[in-house]
């Protein structure tokens, strides 16, 4: 089943659009505008002859035009009339956006059964009910009452919880990273994340695909498409509901049982599916994921603080990151430069020393870049006095483009005086972490084959 009338519609069409203040129906309204030199938008509301300066009609049925995508955001008795009108219309695909169905119980579940039955029978894809709805950055298409449109980029987030996507959304103005596409999946009565991650696979704009799960519906589909495309591309997950008072909050949020989660682990594990335990970790994959090449076994640490280096090597070791031998002719290339402080360490990690200004740093992260068994660096600066961190960035940065197969994650230790540093890095796709354990767990993830 295409998804293309969905995520890329020639037409959509609010149902529910509305001017009321901080109502989803305006929510809708105006981002759905958002993409109008793409596309027609049309608003039904029948009691607003206009909303936003745009006509409003009492029925879909009553627009002469054809419609691709129908959004609806009406109270739940009355969405299965809603429905039937979508049908007669032969619209393309439908989003539902109201609660009120199965996560509310018996007779939610009967009227979500229902109006799943009627879409299946005319062959009209679903997404939802109970869903924040969809974002396609790519196609300019904003089907969805979040609060902003997030940067666009090449990491897909699908979503069993819309209020995440609102939080990830949040998270996401003012970084480096972006999205291709964001799917909330609500209560899955017709598409689901097997369906969602397959049309991610084939999407040319997504690179890596992230999900929050609660509830997987058909475990042995959804390790059969994961192991193909895992083989493409990456998929990060985070589960919730492991814990027994989680999965009862599961079933009282979108109606599912979350299921065990050593199960879960397993399907994951088999599936070469990378899990996460938090949010942040899930960025933090998904950006060194989305912006730098999967390498070999095969790392060096250049540090200009002693203690950092040991932490990385101890991190490196415990993920099963190899750490090559520096080679004498590298070292050679080194101490021909005459920059380095006599007491630099000659090994890996290759301590640079404190007072390490970025000419230091061009040298070591040149160098042990040309070293072929040296497949990706793991650069950590400390702040200091005379440290130069723009001039560091720009030297990290100049290196990445003469040697783009290899794999670069930094690690810029400090505040308010490291941050411009910082950003220069990611405004260039270099990932920059906080703390040393998170840089060497990002490169964990870029290495194809550990050892």
């Amino acid at each position: 089943m295409s998804l293309d009338n969905i995520f890329n519609p020639k037409s959509v069409v609010v149902i529910g659009a509305s001017e009321k203040p901080n109502s989803v129906g305006l929510a809708l309204a105006q981002n759905t505008l958002k993409g109008r030199k793409r596309r027609e938008i049309y608003f039904v509301n029948p009691f607003h002859k206009n909303i936003l300066g745009h006509k409003s009609y009492s029925s879909i049925l009553e627009i002469k035009k054809p419609v691709d995508l129908a959004v609806i955001a009406v109270p739940s008795k009355l969405v299965s009339h809603i429905i039937d009108e979508c049908i007669q219309k032969r619209v393309k695909g439908v989003i539902i956006i109201s609660a009120g169905f199965a996560e509310l119980g018996k007779n939610g579940k009967q009227l979500q059964d229902n109006i799943s039955d009627k879409l299946k029978k005319a062959k009209i894809p679903l997404i939802g009910p109970n869903c924040l709805g969809i974002i396609s950055l790519s196609n300019n298409l904003n089907a969805s009452f979040a609060p902003a449109t997030p940067p666009q980029g090449s990491i897909a987030f699908i979503s069993q919880s819309g209020a995440v996507i609102d939080s990830v959304i949040d998270m996401s103005l003012g970084k480096n990273y972006g999205f291709s596409n964001i799917i909330s999946c609500g209560n899955e009565a017709g598409l689901t994340l097997n369906d969602f991650l397959e049309f991610e696979e084939k999407d040319k704009s997504t690179k890596v695909i992230i999900a929050y799960v609660e509830e997987i519906k058909d475990g042995r589909k959804f390790i059969k498409v994961a192991k193909r495309i895992t083989k493409k591309k990456p998929i990060i997950i985070i589960k919730a509901g492991k814990t027994q008072a989680g999965q009862k909050a599961v079933q009282s949020h979108t109606g599912s049982l979350a299921g065990e989660s050593e199960v879960y682990s397993a399907a994951f594990l088999q599936s070469g599916v990378i899990e996460v335990n938090s949010l942040e970790e899930m960025f933090d994959l998904a950006k060194a994921l989305s912006w730098q090449p999967r390498i070999d076994n095969g790392v060096a640490v250049v540090t200009n603080g002693g203690g950092c280096g040991v932490l990385a090597v101890d991190y490196c070791q415990e993920l099963g990151i190899h750490l090559s031998k520096i080679s004498n002719r590298t070292l050679k290339k080194i101490d021909d430069s005459h920059l380095m402080n006599p007491a630099y360490s000659r090994k890996n990690p290759l301590d640079i020393i404190g007072d390490a200004l970025s000419d230091r740093y061009q040298v070591a992260v040149e160098s042990l870049l040309e070293q072929n068994d040296i497949k990706g660096l793991i650069i950590i600066q400390t702040f200091q006095l005379m440290t130069e961190t723009k001039k560091d960035a720009k030297v990290i940065i100049s290196a990445h483009r003469k040697f783009p197969s290899k794999a670069i994650v930094c690690s810029f230790l400090g505040g308010k005086m490291t941050q411009p540093g910082i950003d220069l890095l990611e405004r260039n796709h270099i990932p920059n972490y906080p703390d040393v354990l998170r840089a060497v767990k990002s490169m964990k993830y870029l290495i194809k084959n550990k050892a």
